[in-house]
């Protein structure tokens, strides 16, 4: 499997998403509401993905997107 980060950001949509490991996953909710996070079968963080990302209104925005395990 290659590896590397793919980063993807839609200005229209106001949407960035980057994910660690391009593999099959759920985005659940975190503590943020425009911060959701990307999460394989076994409950591994593989990514994550802000929503309005330009209308934030936090500086810094720092997260810990904590696995399941």
């Amino acid at each position: 499997m290659e590896k590397g980060i793919k980063i993807y950001f839609d200005k229209e949509a106001d949407y960035l998403e980057i994910l660690f490991e391009i593999k099959e996953g759920i985005f659940q909710e975190t503590e943020n509401d425009s911060v959701m996070k990307k999460v394989d079968g076994n409950g591994n963080v593989i990514g994550f993905s802000i929503l309005n990302v330009s209308k934030l209104d936090v500086n810094p925005l720092s997260l810990f997107l904590k696995s399941a395990a």
